[in-house]
Formats: structure tokens, sequence, C-alpha cells
């Protein structure tokens, strides 16, 4: 058998063997959900993609003779270091075949080049930061993944802890789904809470975007900004998540929450594209949107993308106001018949024994490693 030689991506031909590959590993995972070869690349893309104006990355592939093997990404955000005031690494985008001497190479030569930029330890898989798409599916193989949730064969944790990484934070999903009902203790009191004078939800203006985008950011960087690994997001990266966002928001299941005159809290729900994603198998165009016209009835489910209520207002119990008109609202929508909520911290207790007392269950688990340099 060949040995394994690892390759830095400069050509535009290595570029599209990493992006290419998950094609190749996940042939008898029918789960997982193609990504758009488009938006992989964009994000890649040191010169379009907003996050690397305060980051950088390189990207590897591993190469058994002439076939391609792994791949992974390590990256450096400036933003992450400068704000918790770390030497932190970080990999990503790692794709691998069960194959333990080419994960090896490629968590070997990430760990390299960190050291070589002054890092001390390495954290992963953030795909590219944790305000992306976080974690390392550990539990719940057996389901499809929601929306903009990694999804990955269960042999990667074995080949990730074998090159030295341990856990360092697990991440939760939740479900509702099926037949389900708010509790009544909980319709009473959110009912008293809505009816109290000054608080009242808003829908996004999904016509007008920029302001309302320019809101999210001030709400996540006020409601996050005490979290476990909280990076605060810049104006130009929520524009661009902003954009793919607004294209298929439902209006009534995107809103904010507010007290008075302030807003006090912010709510994305969005419809789960992941049915459609499956079928467009990773490109977009004219076949791509007649598929969106024939197969727009398969997406009957939600991920909950962002949550939160400002430091001042969490003492008012406006999480109950929320979960209650999202109630009210998937009641009368009958297309949607199951909401993904997540990811939660795992030592987030106040949060998810709210979420668990509203009638959801634990639905996935994810994790993040961490290992010195």
């Amino acid at each position: 058998m060949a040995g394994i030689e690892i390759i830095t991506v400069e050509r535009r031909s290595e570029l599209r063997d990493f992006i290419d590959l998950p094609w190749k590993i996940y042939g008898e995972y029918p789960h997982w959900v193609p990504p758009l070869k488009k938006e992989v690349r964009r994000l890649l893309d040191p010169g379009r993609h907003p996050f690397w104006e305060f980051s950088e990355r390189i990207l590897f592939l591993a190469r058994r003779g002439t076939e391609t093997v792994g791949r992974i990404a390590g990256i450096i955000d400036g933003h992450h270091n400068e704000f918790h005031g770390e030497q932190m690494g970080i990999w990503g985008f790692f794709e691998c075949s069960d194959d333990p001497e080419a994960a090896s190479a490629l968590f070997s030569s990430v760990e390299a080049w960190v050291r070589r930029k002054g890092m001390t330890f390495l954290r992963g898989p953030l795909n590219p930061s944790i305000n992306y798409e976080a974690g390392l599916l550990i539990d719940g193989f057996e389901y499809p993944p929601a929306l903009m949730m990694p999804y990955n064969p269960p042999y990667y944790p074995r080949l990730i802890e074998s090159c030295g990484f341990s856990k360092e934070k697990e991440l939760f999903s939740f479900m509702i789904d099926g037949e389900y009902r708010l509790p009544g203790w909980l319709d009473r009191l959110a009912q008293r809470l809505a009816g109290k004078k000054g608080i009242r939800i808003r829908p996004f203006r999904l016509k007008d975007p920029v302001p309302e985008l320019a809101l999210v950011r001030e709400i996540f960087n006020d409601c996050w900004s005490g979290n476990w690994g909280y990076v605060p997001l810049s104006d130009h990266e929520i524009r661009e998540i902003g954009k793919s966002m607004v294209q298929i928001a439902d209006p009534d299941l995107a809103f904010f929450i507010y007290y008075e005159d302030d807003p006090a809290g912010v709510c994305v729900i969005l419809p789960d594209v992941n049915p459609l994603l499956k079928r467009l198998n990773g490109h977009i165009g004219l076949a791509g949107l007649l598929k969106f016209l024939l197969y727009r009835r398969e997406i009957t489910g939600l991920r909950g993308l962002l949550f939160g209520i400002k430091e001042k207002y969490r003492q008012m119990g406006l999480p109950l106001v929320v979960f209650r008109h999202l109630y009210e609202v998937v009641r009368k929508n009958e297309k949607y018949r199951s909401m993904e909520l997540g990811w939660t911290l795992e030592d987030n207790e106040s949060i998810n024994f709210l979420v668990e007392e509203a009638g959801a269950r634990i639905h996935k688990k994810y994790c993040i490693y961490r290992k010195a340099v």
C-alpha cells in the first residue's frame, strides 16, 4: 500500500479535490446532506468571504498514491484570539476515509502550521468558527442533519481521539415533533406575561434586511458575550450570513422581542431546506429551480437557529412568551411537523432545563475537541 502524502492546497485542481472529497466519503451514508459547492468555495475564499478579513487559513489534502483520502483546514480566528486573549488555532472542514495514518498526517500538518504561527492549542471542528457550523456528531447518527448542523461518519470520533484530542465541550440539539402540546403551566404563565404592558413581538422586515441584520448583530453581541467560545460577529459577517437567511426565512418565525421601545431579544427559526439540498446534490441552476418547484413540499421541518434575550431582561420570563408565540404559529401552519432547536452548551443548565420543561427532548449530541500544541 502506498504511503500518505500531504499536499498544501494551492492550485485550482487541488481546491476542487478538497471540495469534492465528501462525495467519496459519504457514499454509504444516506443521511448525509451535500452542501452547495459554490457556497463552500465562497466560504473558503479569502478574497470573497468576510471571515478572512481578520483570519487566515491553510488547506491540506492527504493522498495515498493518486487517490485523495482526506482533507483538513488549519485556521486562526483573529477576533477570537483578540477577544479572549488566547493563542488558539482551529481545525475544521475535516473529512477522511477510515484511515488512521491519513488522519494523523493531516492533524500533524495543522499542528505544525499553528505552532509556527505562535498558537498554543488547537480546537475543533469549527468550520471556520463557532459562529458557523461547529462540532462533531457523536450521538444521533440515525437521523439526518438539520440545516447548518454537522453530520459525519461514526468512526470520526475514533480517528480524532487517536490523534491526541480530547473532549472540551458537548453541544446538544433538541427536537419537538409529532403531536406536540405546550405544557399547561407554561401556556398559562406565558399568557399572563404576554399581557404585560410593553411586551410585544415584531416580525422581521424581510424587504429591508440591512437594518434588521444590524439589529440582530447588536442583540447577538449583547446576549452571547458571556458564553463559552463567544466571538463577536462583524458587520460584514452578519450581512453575509443574512443573505442566505433572508432568502428562505418565514417572516412569522423570525422576529424581535421588544420591551417598550427597546429590542430585548431575537429569535430566528428557519425552514429546514436540507431535504431540498439533498436533491440538489451540490449544484443549483435551472435544474435546481425545477427541483425546488417539484419538491418544496418536502420541507416540513424547522431549525431553531438563533434565540437570545439581553442580559438586563432575562428575569422577565420572555422565553416563555417566545415559546408560546412559536407554538401558535406552527400550530396554525400545518406544513411544519417538527423543529430542531440548537445547539446549546451541555453546561448551560438554565436554558437546557427550560427547553426540556417546554416539552423538547435531546435529539443529538456533538463534541468540540482540544489539544495542546
